[in-house]
């Protein structure tokens, strides 16, 4: 659990982060979103202290995080920045050992943690050990990117727009890699974004910031039905609302009895996309199948269509 108490930050008469209360809750995923200059990458460096804070307190797990040596501290938390931050002369195998390598561990421990790292992100072991930053794609830095930060198993995993330099294709798949792993690890991640699509994505709860201050803190589903202020509300975007809620509901959620003609779609799709292959497809309803495959009623362009228009 990550606690940030009255958090404020200034530089001499200017206030870039003023007074932030927040709990991140373990295992989950807390998305900062905000516009440029509204002090979210400031908040987050605060967590590692990369920056201190002028006042306020910030708790790992109950302990204050001034309880250690910075350097320490930034040992145990991991960090990806934008660009990935790979050391160009250094080996993938020799980026992702980096700290590890500080924390002393042995050389068979570190290479133990290498290969098992590099096949969780799909990077095979015997081909891109030897390869160096300039030798990767764009998708492929940013998993050794990742790779390194989890190395050395930190509860806490930062990120300030991690996505920001790859293309849409590598990123919705880089994306979808983060939660894989996440859930797979259970890390709690703090990841900071101006992309709201982004957030709601991937964010278990949003933090929405502007001017230095927190406006709203919630899940995503809850900031986009009601958001706190005529800010939030067109940060959100109010004609892709609608849309944006459908990507958090899952079809199973919709089933309307009844039969439907067609290939059926997932009960754990999402209701966008089942709109999406309605619409494409030209059809009223499509039927939907469970996790065992059993057909259990159908979808229909009209009752997602209520759905995103009403939202909870």
């Amino acid at each position: 659990m990550i606690e940030i108490e009255g958090i404020t930050k200034r530089y001499g008469e200017s206030t870039v982060v003023d007074d932030v209360s927040m709990v991140i809750e373990p295992r989950s995923i807390t998305v900062i979103v905000g516009t440029s200059g509204s002090g979210k990458t400031t908040l987050l460096r605060m967590i590692n202290r990369l920056v201190e804070p002028t006042s306020g307190a910030i708790r790992l797990d109950g302990a204050d995080n001034r309880s250690l040596p910075g350097y320490e501290l930034r040992r145990s938390i991991g960090y990806v920045i934008q660009g990935h931050g790979l050391f160009p002369h250094r080996t993938v195998a020799e980026n992702i050992a980096t700290v590890p390598l500080l924390l002393g561990w042995d050389d068979e421990r570190i290479r133990a943690r290498v290969e098992e790292l590099m096949s969780l992100f799909q990077l095979d072991p015997g081909e891109f050990s030897g390869r160096y930053p300039h030798e990767l794609s764009g998708g492929q830095q940013q998993r050794v990117g990742v790779a390194r930060a989890l190395a050395a198993g930190p509860n806490v995993l930062l990120m300030d727009e991690p996505f920001g330099a790859l293309d849409p294709i590598i990123r919705n798949k880089a994306q979808e890699d983060l939660l894989a792993i996440q859930k797979r690890l259970g890390t709690t991640i703090v990841l900071v974004t101006h992309d709201m699509e982004e957030a709601v994505h991937m964010g278990d709860r949003i933090a929405v910031m502007d001017g230095g201050r927190l406006l709203q803190y919630d899940t995503p589903d809850r900031i986009l039905a009601h958001p706190a202020s005529t800010f939030v509300d067109t940060l959100v975007g109010a004609s892709e609302k609608p849309f944006r809620l459908l990507s958090l509901g899952r079809v199973g959620d919709a089933v309307e009895e009844g039969p439907a003609e067609g290939e059926p779609i997932a009960a754990d799709a999402s209701q966008r996309d089942a709109l999406a292959e309605l619409l494409w497809s030209g059809r009223p309803a499509l039927p939907v199948r469970n996790a065992n495959g059993r057909l259990i009623g159908k979808v229909t362009v009209d009752g997602l269509v209520r759905r995103a228009a009403c939202p909870a």
